[in-house]
């Protein structure tokens, strides 16, 4: 029986909590909607490939940010394996996902500077970079699900 005020987790004296200062920022994925968007209009209208150079640029930006803000001893993967060295594993996944996600974000930017490339090629590259985000963004929301709210078992 509980006899006085249940405290969170958060604020139990030594207790680790979620770095949620540390959460990626909504803005990535605010940016990668409006670029999704900027690549759903008709390729006919003016400066359409302007559009969708300008939106490229935050999402490079914010993907950028949330590297430098995982990676490191003092990222947040470095944090989770302080807490939870069994997820080693999917830290170096997150991790290298890393690598192939910046190669993509990229490749579609030097695409979408070329007058010759399609539009067709553009939304399929754009697509996948969605597909390939919004998956490492899963993931990284399970690992951290583990880390933090997995019982084990055997503590009291």
């Amino acid at each position: 029986m509980v006899t006085g005020p249940i405290q969170q987790p958060s604020t139990v004296q030594g207790a680790l909590r979620p770095p949620a200062a540390r959460r990626p920022p909504v803005t990535l994925l605010g940016d990668l909607r409006a670029l999704t968007r900027a690549l759903a209009a008709p390729p006919t209208e003016p400066n359409w490939r302007e559009r969708v150079l300008l939106r490229l640029g935050p999402v490079r930006r914010g993907f950028a940010e949330h590297v430098r803000a995982t990676e490191g001893p003092a990222g947040l993967y470095a944090e989770l394996l302080g807490h939870a060295p069994r997820l080693e594993r999917g830290v170096r996944r997150l991790a290298g996902e890393h690598a192939a996600i910046a190669a993509a974000l990229a490749a579609l930017h030097r695409a979408a500077e070329l007058p010759e490339a399609s539009a067709d090629d553009l939304v399929v590259r754009a697509g996948r970079l969605a597909s390939a985000l919004a998956g490492h963004r899963q993931r990284g929301a399970d690992l951290l699900w583990q880390a933090y709210e997995t019982d084990l078992g055997g503590e009291t």
